[in-house]
């Protein structure tokens, strides 16, 4: 367990935007950071959209987003803040497969991946171990992609699911939760045309030939690794 930072008289306290769609939730993890030493809430923002403008305005010190975001998602976030300020860090905070998505969170730019699954006392552990300049990933995680770096899966086969984009699988994910095409267009910013493409495309890459095909592979995945 982290243990508790004292802060200094008159040391600055970190400043965090908490990015998330749920306002439930966003307003959680404010009261629990604001409670700790050395760090607050600068602001709140519901897309990646209002993540970028909080981040010109506020200036904060770290981001903390979803990776399923309405709009452009949190992948895409972070690589826009990559362009927009190369040395903020962002920490992902998600419901999804650690072992799936850590991975797409590091090479987008990200810092760090904790699981919305995980306790509060290890999410601020996340939260300072990031500010101090250090990646986070829980050991689970770190061992997953050490092995698959370096090829040492012992009899793990790596998943079609794989093979998905970036967007294909959030797609995929969405599915996998019984939305509709008009509910993922809302969500994603796209047109239904382009949701049919990836359809297309997801079922191409992992060899299905219907509509109801892919449904029942999406809700078993999102069964199976949520």
């Amino acid at each position: 367990m982290a243990r508790t930072k004292t802060l200094k008289t008159g040391e600055a306290r970190k400043k965090i935007l908490v990015v998330d769609d749920h306002a439930v939730l966003r307003e959680g993890l404010t009261a629990q950071i604001n409670r700790e030493p050395g760090l607050i809430v600068c602001g709140q923002a519901e897309n990646a959209r209002e993540a970028v403008a909080a981040v010109e305005k506020l200036e904060p010190d770290l981001v903390l987003a979803d990776i399923t975001l309405p709009g452009r998602n949190g992948l895409e976030l972070i690589r826009d803040l990559r362009a927009l300020r190369p040395g903020l860090p962002v920490l992902v905070l998600s419901m999804h497969d650690a072992s799936l998505f850590a991975e797409r969170v590091l090479r987008a730019g990200g810092r760090g991946y904790i699981s919305k699954q995980q306790s509060g006392q290890r999410l601020i552990h996340a939260i300072r171990q990031v500010l101090g300049g250090r990646i986070y990933l829980s050991d689970e995680v770190s061992t997953q992609l050490f092995d698959s770096l370096t090829g040492q899966r012992p009899g793990k086969t790596l998943s079609p699911v794989e093979q998905l984009t970036d967007r294909e699988l959030e797609v995929f994910t969405l599915i996998g939760q019984a939305r509709e095409t008009k509910e993922i267009t809302r969500r994603l910013g796209m047109s239904a045309k382009t949701v049919e493409a990836h359809r297309a495309s997801i079922k191409r890459k992992l060899k299905l030939k219907t509509g109801p095909e892919l449904t029942r592979h999406a809700v078993l995945w999102v069964e199976a690794v949520q």
